[in-house]
């Protein structure tokens, strides 16, 4: 009988992101196939505790299915519902095969976590620690994309002790480059959250404040009258990108509310672009992620002017929402790689990773 692979999926997290990450875990879960993997749920809370197989089931009440729950809790060792500390679970390697972190933004998708697993030596899906915190910080991302030649809006990053010192400075130095309208964002968030669009100098200002309570970096864009079109990535050194996708949101941007609140929004996919355009977007998209190193999976998204079709790279999600309903999932299911495979794909795609670098050579002696 072969040896069933223990998968501790890790979710919630200390993020604005933290009731997303509930839903793409839940959805991870229900799709795996308890005849070959044993499942052993990890959530941290919104305070950074964490909890471990049934206790941390009851974070995800009301979301995920009774049926999923009491069969995952059926098949949780005895062992996993004993343990008080629940880091130092996942942190075993005697305990955990492989770890899955469906966390989504600060804590989680920033290489933090990813460095845990790095000095645990335990094999984790999705990108590395140098891939997550570059995919993470927009401005620190946007300065990598330049560097590799890739056509991006311009924009200004700021450190928000500047916006309490030399806030008029600021300001003007905004309106000057970027004019008006533009976005703020917090430089290290996803799912369009602390995201605003300025029309005026004191929309602009109180932007900037909504952005700096979130972050310490803030980034401003100009405003791009474009298509949003999305493409995934799935591979470790040998990429493959899906068919690209066309957001067509429910608000005036794809904000937080257009993208899980409202339900409006729409995707469109295969996105209505020319053969060559959809190729030329496909073809960056790998650019981006192998220009930050990128594994496993990533979303990489895309503005086309509406006016040129000029192609201009927004930005990647090293762990975009991952129900079946996200347009990672979706854009994948087009191009004939359904949710379940997917799932089982990226568990892989981690253990060819960790197999790898276990095979280089970490010491030196002297002869």
């Amino acid at each position: 009988m072969t040896k069933k692979l223990r998968v501790g999926v890790l979710f919630g997290g200390k993020s604005g992101e933290h009731d997303v990450s509930l839903l793409s875990a839940t959805s991870v879960m229900e799709a795996m196939d308890l005849e070959q993997y044993e499942v052993i749920p990890i959530g941290i809370e919104k305070d950074g505790s964490w909890r471990i197989g049934q206790s941390s089931l009851q974070m995800l009440a009301g979301i995920m299915s009774s049926d999923h729950t009491q069969a995952i809790t059926r098949q949780i060792p005895q062992a996993f519902q004993e343990i008080e500390e629940a880091s130092l679970a996942v942190l075993n390697p005697q305990k955990i095969d492989v770890v899955f972190p469906v966390i989504h933004g600060t804590y989680g998708e920033d290489g933090k976590l990813q460095g845990l697993f790095e000095m645990a030596e335990i094999p984790y899906v999705g990108a590395g620690v140098l891939a997550s915190a570059i995919g993470m910080d927009k401005a620190i991302s946007k300065k990598v994309f330049q560097q590799a030649g890739l056509p991006q809006a311009k924009y200004l990053s700021y450190h928000r002790k500047k916006l309490k010192s030399q806030e008029t400075e600021m300001v003007a130095q905004i309106e000057e480059q970027l004019g008006y309208p533009c976005f703020v964002k917090p430089a290290n968030l996803g799912s369009s959250v602390g995201i605003s669009k300025a029309i005026h100098r004191q929309e602009l200002i109180e932007a900037l404040h909504l952005a700096a309570k979130y972050d310490e970096k803030i980034v401003i864009e100009e405003f791009v009258e474009a298509r949003e079109i999305e493409v995934a990535i799935l591979g470790n050194h040998q990429p493959e990108a899906s068919v690209p996708g066309e957001i067509i949101s429910s608000n005036e941007f794809y904000d937080y509310r257009a993208k899980y609140v409202d339900g409006k929004s729409r995707m469109q996919i295969p996105a209505d672009l020319s053969a060559e355009t959809a190729e030329k977007i496909r073809e960056m998209a790998i650019q981006a992620y192998q220009a930050i190193d990128g594994s496993g999976l990533s979303r990489v998204d895309f503005f086309v002017r509406k006016e040129s079709g000029e192609i201009l790279l927004n930005e990647i999600n090293t762990m975009p929402g991952f129900t079946p309903f996200s347009m990672y999932s979706k854009l994948w299911e087009h191009s004939g790689i359904s949710y379940s495979e997917l799932v089982s794909r990226l568990i892989e795609l981690a253990i060819e990773r960790h197999q790898e670098k276990q095979s280089l050579v970490t010491t030196f002696e002297v002869e």
